[in-house]
């Protein structure tokens, strides 16, 4: 995943942060999972979608910290979560992948705090 070198205050979600996912047909993006906020929780607002059309989505804030998990599949998007509750496939058996990056919006360049 390649981020764009400004992901600035006041940009929107959808805009800027899937302008620097590596651009895959919408179609294998998965729906049902998307990135989301950190903070005292481990999953807070705003959700971090890998889709979408641009404009959408919340104003990024300074300060904010991300979540950007990038999940594609070579088939379908749609999944199903098995017995266990816990693993999710997806719905046509094809392959998929999963990638996460925890990201902290500055004035300046976004930093990515799992690369330090």
């Amino acid at each position: 995943m390649t981020l764009p070198r400004q992901i600035p205050a006041g940009a929107r979600v959808v805009v800027r942060i899937t302008d620097g996912i590596d651009p895959v047909d919408h179609r294998m993006k998965f729906r049902d999972y998307v990135g989301h906020g950190l903070g005292r929780e481990m999953h807070e607002q705003p959700p971090v979608p890998n889709y979408g059309r641009p404009g959408r989505g919340p104003k990024l804030k300074k300060g904010m910290v991300l979540a950007i998990e990038p999940m594609v599949s070579a088939g379908s998007y749609a999944v199903k979560v098995l017995p266990d509750e816990w693993t999710a496939v997806t719905g046509d058996g094809s392959l998929a992948a999963h990638y996460e990056n925890t990201v902290v919006i500055t004035d300046a360049e976004p930093l990515v705090i799992t690369l330090l």
